[in-house]
């Protein structure tokens, strides 16, 4: 009854009753989206955990390891750090509390950008030097160097476009960050349960680098499919690793590009408030029916897209390796036994004859 009355009294000089409400709405959402997020992140985490153990875990300790541990219990850690600090706002104070949520914005943005885009980055080269069969040491100096070449841009081409990406994502962010504290300083010293769920400015464009990105590297890999597809359904051939892992990379950035499309429209639907000496308007939900849920459902997603996606890549390259060394043996074997039978009617021949070789066509006989 106390900390009703107190509510309404301390928010009565900057909001209305019924903004205050809507604020306290707002702000319990994200509070439930982050353990939705934590409990797909523990139900993938048990699922895949086998996969873990017999493919990832043998390899030996190398970059593309190294991102694969960082991606998938780094996100693990951050959801189980939001739900607990959701959880206990109110002992916090309101400069700490924002300092809080603002340095926790900022880690996890960065890891969404230069985590599964740059794995993606380097599992489209692999992909690439995997389908062109280079060779190494000696056999350079004889091979044909314009496929390095057509390598080579490719590979510059989509650098250049990750920086991109990455410079203007990181000038948005500092942009908003630096102007948050002035548009939430109406709301800060209000008792909301968690961040005050309030937009403003152009944060609305905080993914548009990323969806752009996204995009353009989602359309490179449709093309690519459709080549490679094409080609192998006139030749019938069976899929290759190259081939597999196109067809993931397809899934994935389906996947992500629609998850940023999504969040790029939801944040620019919820971007919609005026801040006045007086009065707060708040975003109007009524367009989409659809709550600003904060970027954790997002975190989760893609955490989980990107881990099974190397998760099947290091199984796919396992089995390959399998399969390729079965068949040399197979091969092998069989050149074996093609060998012994012809060198069997050879010998019978030279037993009925009574001779016996030495030193093959350059010795004599008896």
């Amino acid at each position: 009854m106390s900390t009703t009355a107190t509510n309404s009294t301390s928010s009565s000089s900057t909001v209305s009753q019924s903004e205050y409400n809507a604020l306290v709405l707002a702000s319990l959402i994200p509070l439930h989206a982050v353990l939705v997020g934590l409990t797909w992140i523990l139900h993938d985490y048990v699922v895949t955990l086998e996969d873990e153990i017999r493919y990832i875990w043998p390899q030996k300790f190398n970059f593309s390891k190294f991102m694969f541990i960082w991606i998938r219990y780094y996100r693990l850690v951050l959801h189980s750090c939001s739900s607990m600090l959701f959880r206990f706002t109110s002992l916090l104070a309101p400069t700490l509390l924002r300092q809080i949520f603002v340095l926790r914005w900022i880690l996890s943005s960065v890891w969404l950008v230069q985590g599964p885009f740059g794995v993606l980055k380097l599992s489209c080269n692999f992909g690439s030097m995997q389908s062109m069969d280079v060779p190494n040491g000696q056999a350079l100096l004889t091979y044909p160097w314009s496929p390095l070449l057509i390598l080579f841009k490719v590979a510059a081409f989509n650098f250049i476009l990750f920086c991109g990406s990455i410079a203007g994502f990181l000038w948005i962010l500092i942009f908003n960050h630096s102007r948050r504290a002035a548009v939430i300083a109406s709301v800060i010293h209000l008792d909301l349960p968690g961040c005050p769920s309030v937009h403003s400015g152009i944060e609305w464009a905080q993914w548009v680098p990323a969806t752009i990105f996204e995009g353009i590297l989602f359309a490179f890999a449709l093309a690519k499919t459709l080549e490679s597809s094409i080609s192998s359904l006139r030749r019938k051939k069976r899929l290759s690793l190259f081939e597999l892992l196109l067809r993931d990379n397809i899934l994935y950035f389906f996947g992500i590009t629609a998850i940023l499309v999504f969040n790029n429209v939801n944040l620019v639907l919820h971007t919609n408030l005026a801040l006045t000496k007086t009065s707060l308007k708040l975003m109007v939900v009524t367009v989409t029916h659809i709550p600003w849920f904060s970027y954790g459902p997002f975190h989760a997603a893609v955490g989980v897209m990107t881990t099974r996606m190397l998760i099947s890549l290091r199984k796919a390259t396992i089995e390959k390796s399998v399969v390729d060394m079965a068949s040399a043996e197979s091969e092998t074997v069989e050149m074996m036994n093609t060998g012994a039978q012809k060198s069997i009617p050879r010998l019978r021949s030279l037993a009925d004859s009574d001779t016996i070789v030495f030193g093959g066509d350059s010795g004599g006989t008896l």
